[in-house]
């Protein structure tokens, strides 16, 4: 897709993502790369006994999925070589996600600043989905930058 075709989807959901389900292996992986081993993460039987009923996700691992997800929903844009994530300007985590849920991304594009040549920036609110539950895992404003040609 054209810069220009991207930009004019400001205001359009612009993309949704499959489906990723949580798992207690990937729970377990996140705990021993962040050393978060809070027991409602990783103790099933603690856990259990708590009002989620079983160990859940730590919400940064559920903010962590967003690179995947937008590599699986947002349109590509000719010429973008590399992008980076830029920050959040807000971010929630509205409901927990517990191990065996699936989630999704929902992406709505809210900016796209071109103005600085070779790069824009784009603002996007986020919703990840939890599948069958009527309030999202989280929502967030989230900032991108991507870089076009060989120079990035």
């Amino acid at each position: 897709m054209k810069l220009d075709d991207f930009r004019n989807l400001v205001g359009q959901e612009v993309g949704v993502s499959d489906w990723f389900e949580i798992t207690q292996d990937q729970i377990d992986a996140f705990a021993q790369a962040t050393h978060d081993h809070q027991f409602i993460h990783v103790d099933p039987e603690a856990a259990a006994k708590t009002p989620f009923g079983g160990t859940i996700a730590h919400g940064f691992l559920t903010l962590s999925l967003l690179s995947a997800m937008v590599y699986d929903a947002l349109p590509r844009v000719d010429g973008v070589t590399m992008g980076v994530n830029y920050g959040m300007n807000r971010m929630r985590f509205i409901s927990p996600v517990k191990v065996g849920s699936r989630v999704r991304g929902r992406f709505v594009l809210k900016a796209c600043d071109t103005s600085k040549p070779g790069e824009f920036t784009t603002t996007t609110d986020v919703t990840v989905e939890i599948e069958g539950q009527d309030k999202p895992a989280l929502v967030a404003e989230w900032i991108g930058r991507r870089y076009m040609g060989e120079a990035a």
